[in-house]
């Protein structure tokens, strides 16, 4: 078993998120994810060159080998595994989970997390909708469409968040907009792309065209 230090399973990760199906990650565009210096970006992408976990190339940008993707799977597989026990077991809040997972997601031990995944019934999203990677790094997917696109009175269920930033989660909890919440659009505004929306059966409420953006549902 490969060990990586926290650093090493940091880029790793970062780059799975960053990269895209045919475009290579940058120096610059993990410099600022990362808030490092592009100097130490290139030390690292040759150290994770030499362990095989990316193909780099110098002004060319990189991508995760077959063997990076997977260890960088693992990793955000131990993350969400433990985001859906700090919110479901030990109810934190979901603005709170990020920041400890963030910690745990390094206790590498494959026994623990699969003892843990099996603890938690096998759950196949975490609480903000990512989907959670099984021990063979497969993820389950589902339909979902941005809250700002779903028609006038078409009921439909909260499934994602994809800002995940601790000020909008605050926002979200504040309104009571959760995870699996019945939604109903009753109006949208063209000047701003504002919405009115209906929880369940709760009073209406508008929120703004941005927030809109950052919630998607399943109908």
């Amino acid at each position: 078993m490969l060990n990586f230090s926290a650093s090493e399973e940091n880029y790793l990760k970062t780059i799975y998120h960053l990269q895209t199906k045919d475009d290579n990650v940058t120096t610059n565009e993990l410099a600022d994810k990362l808030r490092a210096k592009p100097a130490s970006i290139t030390d690292m992408m040759k150290k994770l060159k030499t362990r095989r976990m990316v193909n780099y190339q110098r002004y060319q940008g990189f991508r995760l080998t077959s063997q990076g993707k997977k260890i960088a799977l693992s990793i955000i597989r131990r993350h969400r595994l433990w985001e859906y026990f700090l919110a479901q077991k030990l109810k934190f809040n979901w603005d709170e989970v990020h920041e400890v997972a963030e910690q745990l997601e390094h206790v590498s031990n494959k026994k623990l997390i699969d003892k843990l995944d099996e603890f938690l019934a096998f759950p196949k999203f975490d609480p903000h909708g990512d989907p959670i990677p099984d021990t063979n790094g497969k993820m389950e997917t589902s339909r979902q469409i941005s809250l700002s696109h779903l028609r006038v009175n078409k009921p439909a269920r909260i499934c994602h968040i994809s800002n995940q930033s601790e000020l909008l989660l605050e926002h979200l909890q504040e309104k009571k907009i959760r995870m699996g919440t019945l939604i109903v659009v009753k109006r949208k505004f063209t000047y701003d792309d504002s919405l009115e929306i209906q929880l369940g059966k709760k009073a209406l409420l508008t929120i703004s065209g941005q927030l809109a953006k950052n919630i998607f549902v399943k109908i």
